[in-house]
């Protein structure tokens, strides 16, 4: 029985001074969702600031979201200074602007092997399971081998992808299979098999 604790975090971050980093709250990696530089109220970052800096609140860079996705996206710690916006047209000068991001920290994929029954699980409500590859067979002699003589661990060029787990998984919060040739084929007749399996845990 495998069980995985996987969590789903989105956060929102305003940056009113750079440099600024961002991290993945120790839960896996950066996916940007949303990006403002700018500015859309006369509230936010404003202290100290001239009410001339503050009057217009129809100011955003359009690129924003494309800088920042490329700068973070699948990055564990990102870190941004003001130069990243260098290069790119002023959406209002005179405005003293702010970066607003959305971002989710989504877990890292999660890889297990199996030899006798499969267990896939996403503990938090309003996760499911997306099956990221499947493959039954043998890559090596040393996994799921205890006990087993050595002429069933030899052929370490047995395996096949199967797609069976991604239809029978995927969507849900919790799945359970059989791990046997009769389920999946037999790909190499007389070499002891496994089921390998990654998957993601996410929103549905």
């Amino acid at each position: 029985h495998v069980s995985l604790r996987l969590i789903h975090v989105t956060l929102v971050v305003r940056v009113c001074t750079f440099p600024h980093v961002f991290t993945d709250s120790d839960v896996g990696v950066i996916s940007v969702e949303s990006a403002l530089y700018g500015r859309a109220d006369f509230v936010t970052c404003s202290g100290g600031r001239p009410p001339q800096e503050l009057s217009n609140t129809n100011c955003s860079l359009p690129t924003a979201l494309d800088v920042i996705k490329a700068r973070c996206n699948g990055k564990k710690v990102c870190e941004l200074s003001a130069q990243i916006f260098t290069f790119v047209p002023d959406p209002c000068e005179g405005t003293f602007k702010y970066l607003q991001t959305k971002h989710t920290c989504l877990p890292a994929s999660q890889s297990l092997i199996y030899a006798l029954f499969s267990h896939s699980h996403c503990f938090y409500e309003g996760l499911v399971i997306s099956i990221h590859s499947a493959d039954f067979g043998r890559r090596d002699q040393s996994t799921c081998s205890f006990g087993r003589p050595d002429s069933e661990l030899r052929n370490t060029e047995c395996f096949h992808h199967v797609s069976l787990i991604a239809k029978r998984c995927n969507g849900k919060n919790s799945c359970s299979m059989r791990v046997s040739s009769l389920v999946f084929g037999d790909p190499c007749y007389g070499t002891y098999k496994y089921l390998e399996v990654t998957y993601f845990c996410q929103c549905k």
